[in-house]
């Protein structure tokens, strides 16, 4: 069923509702005109008089949230809509549970950083939580494909840019919130409020699941709401006695009900709360804890999260990792598991958050043996800028500056010798490098593949000569 409104004059069809709401950067009534002559039958906007049918309101973001809700409302409650937000965790979370409910013939739909999945990718995202009426026909493609369920990870941006609004869903989850996105809610107390709308939001009977062990918990334990608790110090469902080797994890979980012993492929302390939420909600929907554990131990993490490529008695890890907190957990973590060195390649996103480059530099820096320091996306930075202030008052000398990330890999690669780790973080499952107005086609894993074929094949080559 196709969505018949939309705020985008591009994807104006013939007969459709053209919403003009004026962004930060670009005014939606700037393209009104060009919404016309592409079919629109009728324009909402705040201000004008058009050729067409046309409605002045004040809020045009709201009209067509509440338009999209009256026509499009009743299918969305024919899923189980679950939404998951934090500064991390969201995507592997999303994706464990998604792959979970598909895995025992729960048709489930995930959307999300790593795009639109039902079982199988169907496309990529621009935006973690896209646009509301873009979601809209994510939710009509799954409603028509016939999903009983939907996963989708929701961003503090699209809570403050009104994304979902009007949207109630059965289970809204809080994993965490650590410094990020502070050059867009300026402060810590913006960016805990922007997250809690999500938890005001629940459908009659939906149930909150928040992270006992998070300082900022209470924003998200709203008395309105039925609130369960999880984590590794305290909760209702609580992770203990946590066992660790490069090969999985194991602990036992604690409810007032019963006491079991859960495997998982996952390695971290971060991955174990992931997984605790996975486990919550699994029993939720009704199924027994040996079921659950039967699914958890066969799990894998997403794309790009903990991605491990072997080369020889090494380990090539990419992951996603980008704000001080994914990246301290994910050092904590080798730092337990390895047997040899540690290396790193990352760098720090242009156009965002300068305060948190240099302490990122400082924790990577610390923790590792050695480090490649290199591009993210510039975005529209200068990259030898965003280094600057990477290494800004930084007294550890164990690092190198490569700008280009692909020989900021290969240098890695070439430092390994035998049972070392490299990290490469910041991009993970990312397919592009973005500078300036080019989306510059790479990806950390790809990359690490094609170089390590090369240097296989010259070594073959030697032998044979």
């Amino acid at each position: 069923m196709r969505v018949n409104i939309t705020t985008d004059s591009r994807k104006v069809q013939s007969g459709d509702i053209f919403v003009a709401v004026k962004g930060y950067t670009v005014d939606g009534h700037d393209f009104i005109e060009k919404a016309i002559a592409n079919g629109a039958s009728k324009i909402i906007c705040n201000h004008g008089s058009y050729d067409v049918e046309t409605i002045v309101v004040e809020d045009t973001l709201g009209y067509m949230s509440t338009y999209l809700k009256e026509h499009y409302g009743k299918y969305l409650e024919q899923m189980k809509l679950i939404a998951i937000t934090g500064t991390n965790g969201k995507t592997t979370t999303a994706c464990l549970l998604h792959n979970a409910l598909n895995s025992i013939g729960h048709k489930c739909a995930y959307i999300g950083t790593i795009g639109f999945y039902v079982g199988k990718k169907i496309c990529a995202l621009n935006n973690t939580t896209p646009a509301l009426d873009d979601l809209y026909r994510l939710f009509m493609d799954a409603y028509e494909m016939g999903c009983e369920y939907l996963v989708m990870e929701v961003s503090s941006q699209g809570l403050a840019n009104r994304r979902v609004e009007q949207i109630l869903y059965d289970y809204a989850v809080f994993t965490n919130l650590t410094q990020d996105h502070l050059d867009f809610h300026k402060t810590m107390g913006n960016y805990a409020l922007a997250k809690q709308q999500l938890f005001r939001q629940l459908k009659p009977g939906g149930k909150a699941l928040v992270n006992a062990d998070d300082s900022f918990k209470q924003y998200y334990l709203l008395e309105e709401n039925e609130n369960i608790t999880y984590g590794l110090q305290m909760g209702d469902y609580k992770a203990e006695n946590i066992r660790m080797t490069h090969r999985g994890s194991s602990f036992r979980l604690r409810t007032k009900d019963f006491l079991e012993t859960i495997e998982t492929p996952l390695i971290g302390n971060y991955n174990i709360y992931n997984v605790l939420v996975v486990i919550v909600l699994l029993l939720q929907l009704g199924l027994s804890i040996e079921e659950v554990k039967n699914i958890i131990v066969k799990l894998k993490a997403p794309d790009g999260r903990m991605d491990t490529v072997a080369y020889g008695t090494n380990s090539i890890i990419v992951d996603y990792a980008h704000t001080p907190d994914a990246i301290k957990n994910l050092l904590d973590t080798m730092k337990g598991v390895a047997t040899s060195h540690i290396y790193a390649v990352f760098g720090c996103t242009g156009d965002r958050d300068r305060l948190k480059r240099p302490i990122m530099t400082k924790m990577v820096t610390d923790m590792v043996d050695y480090a490649i320091i290199t591009i993210d996306d510039p975005h529209n930075e200068d990259p030898r800028h965003v280094v600057s202030d990477m290494i800004e008052g930084l007294d550890n000398t164990n690092y190198e500056v490569i700008l280009n990330r692909g020989k900021a890999i290969e240098r890695g690669i070439d430092l390994l010798k035998e049972e070392d780790i490299l990290l490469i973080l910041g991009k993970g499952h990312e397919s592009v490098i973005i500078m300036k107005d080019k989306k510059i086609p790479f990806n950390d894993k790809e990359h690490v593949i094609q170089y390590i074929k090369e240097k296989e094949a010259v070594f073959s080559n030697l032998e044979v000569d």
